[in-house]
Parts: structure tokens; C-alpha cells; sequence
């Protein structure tokens, strides 16, 4: 996440995958925050989910998100 604001915890989120040749991404609509890359095996197979934390650091803003049961 770039800026402030955009997510808090306890927000409901819904992500979009993308794929590349050996990995998958998640972007959290619409474009709030964009996940790293996961190996096939490790693919979600949720879509949507609700904010745990949003951490900031030097690096920027880190959004945590719990999928699945919730």
C-alpha cells in the first residue's frame, strides 16, 4: 500500500490474481495494495477476506489480511 488511509483493520477486501510464468500475485481491489509473488503451490484459493493490521515501516505500508474461515 503507497499511502495512508486507503485500509483499515476490520475493512473487507476482495482480491484479483494475476499470473506470471512460474507465480502467482494478488492485487486488493480496487488497486489498494499488491501482494508479493507465490509459488504455484501456495496459490489462495479464497478471494475475500477482512484486514488484520496495517503496518507501517520505513519500506512503505504492509497490509495483513485473514483469508478463509473467518
Amino acid at each position: 500500500m503507497e499511502r495512508p488511509g486507503l485500509l483499515k483493520e476490520g475493512d473487507k477486501v476482495t482480491v484479483t490474481e494475476g499470473v506470471l510464468p512460474s507465480n502467482y500475485y494478488y492485487t486488493i481491489d480496487p488497486s489498494l495494495a499488491m501482494s508479493g509473488n507465490f509459488p504455484f503451490r501456495e496459490r489462495m484459493l479464497e478471494r475475500e477476506g477482512v484486514v488484520t493490521e496495517v503496518i507501517e515501516n520505513a519500506r512503505g505500508f504492509y497490509v495483513k489480511a485473514r483469508f478463509g474461515e473467518m
